[in-house]
């Protein structure tokens, strides 16, 4: 019966096209090293250690499972009790026994609980992955004469959405993005950021330039922070960036409201797009000012603007140096969108010591040649 449990348990994984871990044989093998033990040295009574085996099941096995090793471990001891000690009928014996059901019993409801857990779990991740698909919704790889990457990393564990969002739309404009950045975690952060993502996407295709684009993402995020009040509602900001990527122009537009500077790479070149003149990050507007300066930068055929969040760019390694970012991806200018992001999460995860604490969004533009047909 212990037996089949695995076998049923692997087939299923095969069906979820998951591999089988021989982590799984653990308690039956826990069962075969106690039980020779105990046959080689009866004065020992090894066997009590037999209710280490349906212990073990409760945290791999399902309940019929669980049982199934539990029963295999009450076979083991009746059967050393019979053919070595020639104790079956003394009260060591049945002290064993009992042992050995209760443990299982108790095991048995310890892998339900962890189950349901597990099913809860699923369930969360499985709304967490449709609202990211509603407020992360995947982007396009090809817009226009860009072509676009993005990474995405949130910080919790189990998580599949966080503070740091990103969007990418053709317009009669031309290709227009977005990266930001909400202070805080949580659900509130979400919830900032879904409302900062669904204002983008409303005013994007009819805004007529970028400071309007960036004014009425300021009205919307006043507007949520005034209609659902809270503490720290006044230290709620968003930080951005707003690109435009004109078709008929070798240029591209930027709007910086308080976030790190995007790296331009040309020609195997890196260096930063510092904003000429600050302007305030969304919901900030009022303490700081509400102008929006535009930076025009040439941006040519196999130039790649490299858009990311703090995440990136404050990851620290064991000695607290930050991640020099720049520097990093140097090396890498004239790789792929892909592999350039590839290499990039690679490299952060070598780099950083400990747990992450942040969310990290990435997005790559890369203009393309122009062609006839592009036109």
């Amino acid at each position: 019966m212990a037996v089949t449990a695995p076998k049923r348990l692997s087939q299923r994984m095969r069906d979820q096209g998951r591999p089988f871990e021989t982590a799984l044989l653990t308690p039956l093998l826990v069962i075969v090293v106690v039980s020779v033990v105990a046959a080689l040295t009866p004065h020992l009574q090894f066997n009590r250690l037999l209710g280490a085996a349906p212990a073990l099941a409760a945290a791999m096995f399902p309940v019929v499972g669980t049982l199934g090793v539990g029963a295999l471990a009450l076979a083991a001891d009746t059967v050393l009790g019979l053919t070595v000690e020639h104790d079956l009928n003394r009260t060591p014996g049945y002290f064993t026994l009992l042992a050995i059901t209760a443990i299982t019993l108790a095991a048995a409801y310890a892998s339900r609980v962890r189950q349901n857990r597990e099913r809860t779990l699923a369930q969360v991740c499985a709304v967490a992955e449709t609202a990211q698909r509603v407020l992360l919704r995947p982007l396009p790889n090809h817009l226009g004469q860009v072509d676009i990457e993005v990474l995405y990393q949130a910080a919790a564990a189990y998580a599949r959405i966080g503070g740091d969002f990103y969007e990418a739309v053709q317009t009669r404009y031309g290709v227009r993005l977005i990266i930001g950045d909400v202070r805080g975690k949580g659900l509130p952060a979400v919830e900032a950021a879904s409302v900062v993502l669904s204002s983008f996407r409303v005013f994007v295709q009819d805004t007529p330039d970028l400071p309007t684009l960036a004014g009425r993402l300021e009205s919307s995020i006043n507007g949520y922070c005034e209609a659902v009040p809270s503490e720290d509602v006044l230290e709620r900001f968003v930080t951005i960036v707003l690109v435009e990527i004109p078709a008929e122009e070798p240029v591209a537009r930027l709007v910086n409201c308080g976030h790190p500077a995007p790296l331009l790479l040309h020609d195997g070149e890196v260096r930063e797009v510092e904003p000429s003149a600050p302007s305030a990050p969304m919901n900030m507007a009022s303490l700081l000012g509400d102008h929006y300066r535009v930076d025009t930068i040439p941006f040519a055929a196999d130039d790649s603007l490299l858009l990311y969040t703090d995440g990136v760019s404050e990851t620290r390694d064991r000695a607290g140096t930050f991640y020099p970012l720049a520097q990093r991806v140097r090396p890498w200018a004239f790789a792929s969108p892909r592999k350039l992001l590839d290499l990039l999460h690679q490299d952060i995860l070598a780099f950083v010591s400990g747990i992450r604490d942040d969310d990290l969004a990435a997005l790559v533009a890369h203009r393309v040649t122009a062609t006839p047909a592009a036109h």
